[in-house]
This record gives structure tokens, sequence and C-alpha cells, in this order.
């Protein structure tokens, strides 16, 4: 899907108990564990595995900081704070990198169950496409899954269009069932 990036709605704040957390080496696996967390048990860990392994996701997230595109202006963490400990928890993230054509890529949004449906998705893709619009990149685009159709409506809603489709053919993992007797 892709979006121009000329005229982007302007970043709304966050809900309250919630903040931004800008990229730096320091949090790379905050990064990753908020990825492990939010793709674990989606589809995109079948199509992509990396996703769904702890490990995984942390060389993921090691491997896109250190491409010669990676845009730290579009890689943000956003973090919750725990009313009773006053402890903050960081529940949803987002990278960017610049592509071949110069355009601006998200590589994942994931926000951790628990705290989808509250609008914190949108406002972090926002900031992603925001950070691509600050260096001067005149669309962005990402992949989802056919399946993800929580996302594929927010991205419509934001403005991204569909610009391609791509199969995958992908082996499903055995459904385990158990019986009580």
């Amino acid at each position: 899907m892709e979006i121009a990036l000329d005229t982007l709605p302007e970043v709304p704040p966050l809900p309250s108990g919630f903040r931004f957390l800008a990229w730096n080496a320091e949090i790379l696996k905050r990064h990753a564990d908020v990825k492990f967390q939010s793709f674990r048990f989606e589809v995109d860990a079948n199509v992509f595995p990396c996703l769904g392994d702890s490990e995984g996701c942390f060389r993921l997230m090691r491997e896109i900081s250190m491409r010669d595109g990676f845009i730290p202006a579009a890689t943000w963490l956003i973090e919750h704070e725990d009313q009773a400990t006053g402890n903050w928890r960081a529940v949803a993230t987002v990278q960017g990198v610049r592509d071949r054509e110069g355009n601006g890529s998200i590589q994942n949004l994931g926000v951790v169950p628990g705290f989808r449906g509250m609008g914190i998705g949108a406002i972090l893709l926002l900031k992603a496409l925001e950070g691509f619009k600050q260096q001067g990149m005149p669309r962005a685009s990402l992949e989802v899954t056919s399946q993800n159709i929580g996302a594929i409506r927010l991205y419509e809603r934001l403005g991204f269009r569909i610009a391609s489709t791509v199969y995958k053919a992908v082996e499903m993992g055995a459904v385990q069932t158990t019986t009580q007797a």
C-alpha cells in the first residue's frame, strides 16, 4: 500500500498515560520485544517466521537498524505508564527505511495485544510518516497481509491505497487440539 506524503494530517496527541520514545541504538531490544509480542500469534509470523521468535525479532530489528537507508526519524516506540507502579512499558513499535526509489518504507508496525483499538497504531504510523516527510521523501509504502483486515482498514482510513498485490505460498502451522476424557 502507498501514500503521498504531501497532504498528511497532523500527528494527534497520544492519549493520557502514553508517550513517544525516539530511536536510539540503546532501545533496539525494546523494539524487538514489542515486535515479538505484537506478531507472535498473528498470521504475519507464518509469512515471516522470524516474527514468531524472540531472537528472530531481535536479529530483524538489528538488521533494519543497520541498513544504509534506515530512518531514525521514522522509527519510534510508544510507551504506556502503569498507574499502579509508575513503570513505563513499551507497547507499540514502528521502523522506517528509505527504499531504492528514495521513498519511505514502513518495515513493521506493531501494537501489543491489549493496547489495540485505542488509536495508538494510527498515531504511531502518522509519526513515522511525518519522519519520512521531514527527510524530503514524497511517498511511503508498507506491506500488509490480506487477512489483516483491521490493519488494512486503518491504512485506507489514513489515505493509503493498494499499489500492488503479492502472492506468497505459506505453509500454516498445524492446528493442535486436545481432548479430555
